[in-house]
């Protein structure tokens, strides 16, 4: 029997990622399930799991992966490493045509390759089933809550890239005390679950969006909104999920109201294009607006957030949005509000991010993918042989440009 051999390959993105799509131990797990399957490391230095730690179960290190029939990776491989005719998986970033990546869009094409993308692993009913976005959600809260305590010299805490793992971060937590403030989520996913994970810890009380708006607490609270939660019907009809993400441009943002109540905002929910804003960069100047301190985990620049006017980094997370200005501005400023925007979160826990994540490539692709298809490779594949599938055909002309 042919043995199909799959490569992990070095995170050579930069800013370096550490994180892996397989722990070492679930990489022998993989081995014992799969008798038709051979691994091989690609060596990295950079890597949160050491070539030792793959090597002492046995998993063979090696720089080239030419012989690799499947390449496995997290972030984006830079076009120059692609081997033509080949399939990756990774994440790729280029379903919104984001334009830092057409570069490498243009040569996977050029070079035959079949892209498989995790962002596009969907089930039956579109739900995503794999991605980091509870560690974004964990992380990112945990960083609006330092940057809460941090703007006003409430409490200190260790940054969790910082911290050894999650566990450690946790015990972090402990240190944070905070007033009666009122905390809000946006999202329902993955991402707004894990930063609910982190709020929820500090035991602090759940309340409705109703109550969020108008009542007074004598503790801190925190809120969870859903889209419907804040977005209405340009025609006046009842909330329809299906037609908001299928057409966001009949719905307006009833955001606003939460502007005036909300102290830290920590945001989680999905946007794109075309979907309504939160609210604008006119709204921020209005003196009743409240929020001083953002956690933007969705980060899309320019996007839902208006005050997301760049991605900051693990090493300085934070930076200050002028309002009267509309730029940045100090970080913990009296007039500013701190805004998070880390674009790699997951990247500050990568153990534990890893693992979590490895469950699931294991558990919920690996049988797609090594035994029979039951449509989720097929969905999720953007190029095969160097040709845009017709389910991502959209892109061609952005290719093309």
């Amino acid at each position: 029997m042919q043995k199909i051999k799959i490569g992990i390959v070095r995170e050579e993105k930069n800013p370096l990622d550490k994180r892996v799509p397989f722990t070492p131990l679930q990489c022998s797990e993989l081995l014992k399930e799969y008798s038709n399957v051979q691994l091989f490391i690609q060596s990295s230095n950079i890597r949160c799991y050491s070539d030792n730690e793959y090597a002492s179960f046995g998993l063979p290190l090696t720089d080239d992966l030419s012989h690799c029939d499947i390449l496995i990776g997290v972030k984006e491989v830079p076009k120059e490493k692609f081997i033509p005719n080949k399939t990756y998986i990774f994440f790729s970033h280029t379903i919104k045509k984001q334009p830092h990546n057409l570069a490498m869009m243009r040569s996977v094409i050029e070079k035959k390759i079949t892209l498989i993308d995790y962002e596009t692993m969907t089930d039956a009913n579109s739900n995503r089933i794999i991605g980091f976005g509870r560690y974004a959600g964990i992380v990112g809260a945990y960083n609006g809550l330092l940057g809460y305590g941090k703007k006003y010299d409430l409490y200190h805490a260790k940054p969790a890239h910082s911290c050894r793992d999650k566990a450690e971060m946790e015990e972090e937590l402990k240190r944070i005390k905070l007033s009666n403030i009122k905390i809000l989520i946006t999202g329902g996913g993955r991402v707004a679950n894990g930063a609910m994970e982190t709020v929820s810890s500090l035991k602090i009380r759940k309340v409705t969006p109703y109550e969020f708006l108008n009542c007074s607490f004598r503790e801190p609270v925190y809120c969870q909104l859903h889209s419907k939660d804040y977005h209405e019907a340009k025609d006046g009809s009842s909330w329809n999920k299906n037609e908001f993400y299928l057409h966001p441009e009949k719905y307006n943002s009833t955001f606003l109201p939460y502007t005036k109540v909300c102290d830290l905002l920590i945001t989680g929910h999905f946007w794109s294009p075309g979907c309504p804003v939160l609210f604008t960069k006119k709204d921020i100047k209005s003196s009743d607006f409240r929020i001083s301190v953002i956690a933007d985990i969705s980060c899309d620049i320019d996007g839902s957030v208006p005050s997301t006017i760049r991605a900051s980094s693990i090493s300085n997370p934070f930076f200050g949005y002028n309002p009267v200005t509309e730029k940045e501005d100090i970080a913990f400023g009296k007039d500013t509000i701190t805004v998070m925007a880390v674009d790699n979160l997951p990247c500050e826990l990568p153990r534990d991010a890893s693992e979590d994540f490895g469950k699931e490539l294991y558990e919920r692709v690996m049988p797609s993918l090594l035994k029979s298809d039951n449509g989720l490779i097929e969905r999720a594949t953007i190029v095969e042989k160097g040709q845009l599938k017709e389910r991502f055909s959209y892109l061609s002309e952005w290719v093309e440009m």
